[in-house]
């Protein structure tokens, strides 16, 4: 597509500003939450990770072609490529403290292809330093069940100084407790053990935190510390969203749900929000600790985007499971 095409193009969805051509990027640098990444100093062997929120701001459907980074000190992944209108999706950049010390600059790069062609570049900074190691890189609790306590220690190591201190850790997620416990100190090594917890009160969905060590140090006071937990309720749903892609008016798309319980449970009816939605869907009345639903959908007669919520409901259980189906009618 020729430029005059683009830019008469971006005019019409109203993409594009007064101010021209020199606009035509503008519309993909304005979904992303931050412009710039800044790990700042941290720990020779933690996983440091953070977020990139992208928002589709436009009526059109936003497409992610690729995700790179400029430099192997880094590595980016989004969450999902498809965002229809108002949809968000979540890159996340990790810079690896393992292979690589001191200071570190790179480029998240953002490609999208639709509605058309746009490439953003996310600056990324890290300092790693190579005095203080942890071990492991993150409190990391993987899967916990809903109600369920778990604790985690990690192991700290200072080497430089003897009377190096760590002073506090601060937690700014009222279900994490974090407490560090001397362990020894001699011979320009101090060593430490943070032991952090989870509270049963933690909700379901998944858990991202930095916990952040005060230290005496007069050049870098403080460090982060990740804690990333996954708090699943009695029954998950997988996939919980579901893109079906574009598709013809009144055509067909079978999506495969599972159902998975701690325990043996039973599916009494599945139902959508929508009134007078067409599905059809197989499920058995039978106690399982999982089910797997075929789930057949027929598209809605008129051209655009839609969304259906799905209500499953569960036998002795006072909250249903739900799910979506999401994807745009075309001609």
């Amino acid at each position: 597509m020729s430029t005059r095409s683009s830019r008469i193009a971006l005019l019409a969805l109203g993409l594009l500003g007064i101010h021209g051509v020199a606009d035509a990027q503008d519309w993909a640098q304005k979904m992303f939450d931050h412009q710039k990444l800044d790990f700042g100093v941290v720990a020779r062997g933690s996983d440091a990770v953070q977020e990139l929120i992208v928002t589709n701001l436009y009526k059109e459907t936003v497409h992610i072609a690729s995700v790179t980074t400029t430099c192997g000190c880094s590595a980016a992944k989004p969450d999902q490529n498809t965002l229809l209108s108002r949809g968000v999706a979540k890159v996340t950049v990790t810079m690896d403290t393992k292979k690589f010390t001191g200071r570190k600059d790179s480029n998240v790069v953002v490609t999208f292809d639709k509605p058309f062609y746009a490439q953003v570049r996310v600056p990324v900074t890290a300092y790693i330093r190579t005095d203080v190691v942890l071990d492991p890189g993150s409190a990391n609790f993987g899967a916990v069940a809903q109600g369920q306590a778990s604790s985690r220690q990690i192991g700290i190591t200072y080497a430089g100084r003897n009377d190096w201190t760590i002073r506090g850790v601060k937690s700014s997620d009222k279900n994490i407790v974090a407490t560090v416990t001397e362990t020894s100190r001699g011979n320009g090594r101090v060593d430490y053990t943070l032991t952090v917890s989870l509270k049963p009160s933690a909700p379901v969905g998944l858990l991202r935190e930095q916990l952040i060590l005060m230290t005496d140090d007069e050049n870098a006071p403080r460090f982060p510390v990740l804690v990333e937990a996954r708090v699943e309720a009695d029954i998950t749903v997988t996939p919980a969203q579901n893109y079906v892609g574009e598709l013809a008016p009144r055509s067909r798309k079978t999506l495969n749900i599972v159902l998975r319980g701690n325990k043996a449970f039973e599916i009494e009816k599945v139902e959508c929000k929508t009134k007078g939605a067409k599905f059809d869907v197989k499920f058995t009345d039978a106690s399982r600790a999982v089910h797997v639903l075929p789930l057949t959908m027929t598209m809605p007669s008129d051209v655009g985007e839609f969304n259906e919520e799905f209500i499953v409901t569960i036998a002795g259980r006072p909250e249903p499971v739900r799910f979506t189906a999401y994807g745009k009618v075309i001609e």
